[in-house]
């Protein structure tokens, strides 16, 4: 590993405004449950679906939302600026999107990591259940972040035609 790839992905301005944005929407749910006192959010509690056996929870279309920012996005981003900084740019889409998946999956497994020691803690939150997720759902976290590696390309489709809507007189 090169220091220097590493400094200078940290001096990034990219790299922070992924790393703090997708924490920060990591975090709304969370705050959310931790004040109200229920697990159920008020909007996305009427998307909710079943839980399917351990492996899918009731808060599908929540989970989907968050980990496509946070750890996915975050983590492809992180990847991306990481080994442009060690090898050059890359190539072609292909390589790009290769280099967020290995950032993605990077990054969430240092947050699994840290939602199965914080688990282990047992840690009862305000709404009853544990403040951390259960070990059961981690493989969907690997899967959404390996799906995460298109949301910057998403966002900044977004942005651009948003951008273009505010320019029209």
């Amino acid at each position: 590993m090169s220091w220097q790839a590493l400094v200078s992905t940290l001096s990034s301005r990219r790299f922070w405004i992924w790393q703090i944005g997708g924490a920060i929407i990591y975090l709304i749910p969370v705050l959310i449950r931790l004040v109200s006192g229920n697990v159920v959010l008020p909007v996305l509690g009427l998307l909710e679906t079943p839980w399917i056996g351990h492996w899918i929870p009731g808060n599908l279309v929540e989970k989907i939302f968050v980990n496509a920012f946070f750890p996915g996005a975050a983590g492809a981003v992180a990847g991306e600026i990481f080994l442009k900084n060690l090898n050059g740019p890359y190539q072609n889409s292909k390589e790009k999107h290769l280099r967020r998946l290995v950032g993605a999956l990077l990054w969430v497994t240092i947050w699994t990591l840290f939602q199965w020691w914080g688990n282990l803690q047992s840690i009862i939150a305000s709404y009853g259940g544990n403040l951390f997720e259960y070990p059961s759902v981690y493989p969907l976290n690997f899967a959404l972040a390996a799906l995460s590696i298109f949301t910057p390309d998403i966002v900044d489709y977004v942005g651009v035609k948003f951008r273009r809507l505010s320019k029209r007189p």
